[in-house]
């Protein structure tokens, strides 16, 4: 009894052991491109992004740790890109780093699934989602992100011209 009553325990803790790990998704799940499925400010109501309230936004992340961030609207039926940033990131055992910044705490960026990830910044939670753009898009959109990027004379340039 005292034999089938150890084993049966040795048993339910082992499957509880099971039940309490989380699936540990891949690091290179992370690359491609992504959408901003929700985002919710602290002590707001929740943003379903996407048709319904015309506003998203997109990340992409390249397998040789390029970055690009831009937010993208509907306005007047016409969709309106606003490259928001340009550069690196990496990702490697759930550590996160973008642009060269400190890396985030885990649970301020971690992957979900394999199409799935979560993230906050500053008082915000996001809920993010892999798409499968067609390659020509995704390249314009990156391409516009690191065009932000403008080169140091030509800053001079527009100081010096346009705003003495």
């Amino acid at each position: 009894m005292k034999k089938v009553m150890f084993v049966m325990a040795v048993t339910l803790m082992s499957a509880l052991q099971v039940m309490a790990q989380t699936t540990k998704v891949a690091d290179k799940e992370l690359i491609g491109a992504w959408i901003m499925e929700s985002m919710q400010f602290d002590g707001e109501k929740k943003t379903i992004c996407g048709k319904a309230s015309g506003y998203s936004q997109f990340k992409y992340y390249g397998a040789d740790g390029e970055y690009a961030c831009a937010e993208i609207a509907l306005s007047n039926g016409k969709v309106v890109l606003m490259p928001h940033e340009y550069g690196t990131y990496t990702f490697k055992n759930g550590v996160y780093s973008e642009m060269g910044r400190p890396a985030v705490k885990p649970e301020e960026m971690q992957l979900i699934d394999n199409t799935h990830f979560k993230g906050r910044w500053m008082n915000r939670n996001d809920i993010w989602k892999k798409v499968a753009l067609p390659q020509k898009t995704i390249r314009y959109i990156v391409d516009a992100c690191k065009s932000k990027n403008m080169p140091a004379d030509i800053q001079q340039d527009i100081k010096q011209y346009m705003f003495q």
